[in-house]
């Protein structure tokens, strides 16, 4: 996509990146150093949009005229609880233990600010699981080191390969990037 706009993804996350090139952007990046924590009584519905106009302030007063910053979180969420990346080895296997068999919402919010505006949004997916046995979440973990993901997984990775038996809604989306909303909002820009 022909973005008349220099683009600042503010993500150090590859998946999100990938996307962005895929989807046919050019950019630069910079990850934004933000306290990613957000408030206890916030309803776990408006956490990952929360968080992604949190990471946009932080460029609010350095951004210039001709750039555009898009920022973006992802959350899982369980029985209306929000599963945040792992913290180690035995928290991821608690995670996917959880996850295990279930269905759980995927919500990524995106902010994308510019001098003159921002527009913020969010994308919800709903995944259900296989049953997953104690050996494959364990060779998942210990082969993929999933601590950068919500929900110590990842869609496209082993774990998603064997464990997503159904998806509604965007499979971007559960990557960490709903790149079909952010390219029509960049495309309307």
């Amino acid at each position: 996509m022909n973005f008349k706009r220099h683009l600042i993804l503010a993500s150090s996350s590859p998946r999100r990146q990938y996307l962005m090139k895929e989807a046919g952007f050019t950019f630069t990046v910079e990850k934004p150093e933000v306290d990613e924590s957000f408030p206890v009584d916030l309803p776990v519905e408006q956490v990952a949009r929360y968080l992604a106009a949190k990471k946009a302030e932080y460029f609010r007063t350095e951004i210039h005229a001709d750039q555009v910053v898009i920022t973006a979180d992802t959350v899982v969420i369980l029985n209306n609880t929000i599963i945040n990346k792992p913290a180690d080895r035995n928290e991821a296997i608690r995670m996917l233990t959880q996850l295990s068999g279930k269905t759980h919402i995927v919500m990524t919010g995106v902010c994308i600010l510019s001098a003159e505006k921002e527009m913020s949004f969010d994308d919800t997916t709903e995944v259900t699981f296989n049953e997953l046995t104690p050996d494959e979440i364990a060779y998942y973990v210990d082969t993929h080191k999933p601590y950068d993901k919500a929900g110590a997984y990842g869609a496209q990775d082993f774990i998603g390969m064997i464990a997503i038996e159904k998806i509604n809604g965007s499979y971007f989306n559960v990557m960490g990037l709903p790149i079909h909303k952010v390219y029509a909002a960049l495309k309307n820009w």
